[in-house]
């Protein structure tokens, strides 16, 4: 097996890098404290061609390949010290990005992909809500079959990039004696009567990430809204989260090795009783440990790249880097809070951050527990 990148992908990431350390470091303390979305950065990023990774040429993409993409999300979380701007990102290319390609019509292929990737616009994906969480499929949100389209009814909750999108992908019960085979989904522009989100919440992380909720009151969408036929709902969930849960961390990897490097250059210069802290045992393996967990969830990461570039199944890989990514940050940071001392749990050195920044990781996009189950599934349990 071949684990050497090319010398282009290489490139791809410290250019990338280069970009965000340049571009999308400024204020961040600020902005973080006051949930603020950086609409200025998103579009420099847009710009510079983050946004049309994951999109097909024809409609303002790229056409690059799934290893190359990830490169260029790992040397951005490596430059950029908000880890809210690259999951933002993250979340835009491999949940709504995949369901307009994957399962809409040339119509709406043409209308929305192209704003995308030029950053005029921002999608949401709004499948949670308040009362199911993991069950997803157990939704209240209605859309009722009326002449020329239908009426949507319900809430989702805890959606990232809500309270700014300019249009969502969501899911709505067309019959809730069909079950799960009544559940269909829609692209709906937030123009349209009906259709409000929430304010901005507060939470713990990822706070320069806007979360809210989708609020649709008696909201009529034409049956030109619809993605795919009534009822595919539940396969188009899958398809999205699928790459969801397999990428959504990629520019995490990028903050690990970044991380991993500032931590071993502090061990070096830190003095105590003497010598460098990095000579203390207890330091020392804090360190190996992060160097260790970095390696494995590169390779984890790039395997799913690796499989899908190859047209080969990915749901068990993927469910196994969402799972261990978001567990090893948390980890990680833990420790390097540690290794600083007081210095780390001190906001204004930006260390403590990527604490509060990971423990979202493991409840979002699936909670680690569902993705233990979806792997000992797989496994035939």
């Amino acid at each position: 097996m071949d684990f050497s990148f090319t010398e282009k992908q290489l490139q791809l990431k410290q250019d990338a890098a280069e970009f965000a350390r340049k571009e999308l470091n400024h204020d961040v303390i600020n902005r973080e404290k006051n949930n603020e979305f950086p609409f200025d950065d998103w579009k420099k990023c847009a710009d510079y061609g983050i946004l049309g990774l994951t999109i097909p040429k024809e409609y303002g993409g790229t056409d690059l390949d799934p290893i190359s993409i990830l490169m260029i999300m790992e040397g951005l979380g490596y430059g950029c010290t908000d880890n809210g701007l690259p999951f933002s990102l993250n979340s835009e290319m491999w949940s709504y990005i995949p369901a307009i390609i994957k399962f809409g019509s040339e119509e709406q292929k043409q209308k929305y992909l192209p704003a995308v990737a030029k950053g005029e616009s921002i999608g949401a994906f709004g499948i949670t809500e308040i009362e199911t969480g993991s069950d997803s499929y157990a939704m209240q949100m209605t859309a009722k079959p009326v002449d020329g389209g239908y009426v949507l009814n319900g809430r989702k909750s805890y959606i990232t990039l809500a309270p700014v999108c300019d249009a969502a992908v969501v899911f709505g019960s067309i019959d809730p004696e069909l079950g799960r085979w009544g559940i269909t989904s829609f692209l709906v522009d937030k123009e349209m009567k009906g259709f409000t989100s929430s304010p901005v919440r507060d939470k713990m992380g990822m706070r320069t990430t806007p979360m809210g909720d989708l609020i649709f009151e008696d909201c009529f969408v034409p049956e030109s809204a619809r993605l795919g036929p009534e009822g595919a709902g539940v396969s188009l969930f899958t398809t999205a989260m699928e790459s969801e849960r397999g990428y959504i961390f990629a520019s995490q990897i990028g903050r690990l090795e970044k991380q991993l490097e500032d931590a071993i250059s502090y061990a070096k210069k830190r003095q105590a009783f003497g010598q460098a802290i990095g000579k203390f045992q207890s330091v020392s393996n804090r360190v190996a440990d992060m160097k260790l967990r970095l390696e494995l969830a590169r390779l984890l990461m790039y395997k799913v790249a690796w499989l899908e570039q190859n047209e080969m199944p990915l749901l068990m890989e993927a469910a196994m880097a969402k799972l261990y990514l978001s567990e090893i940050f948390v980890e990680s940071s833990l420790d390097n809070i540690r290794l600083y001392g007081a210095k780390g749990y001190v906001s204004e050195f930006e260390i403590e951050r990527d604490l509060r920044d990971g423990i979202g990781g493991l409840i979002y996009s699936g909670t680690s527990d569902i993705q233990r189950n979806i792997i000992s599934r797989l496994l035939g349990l």
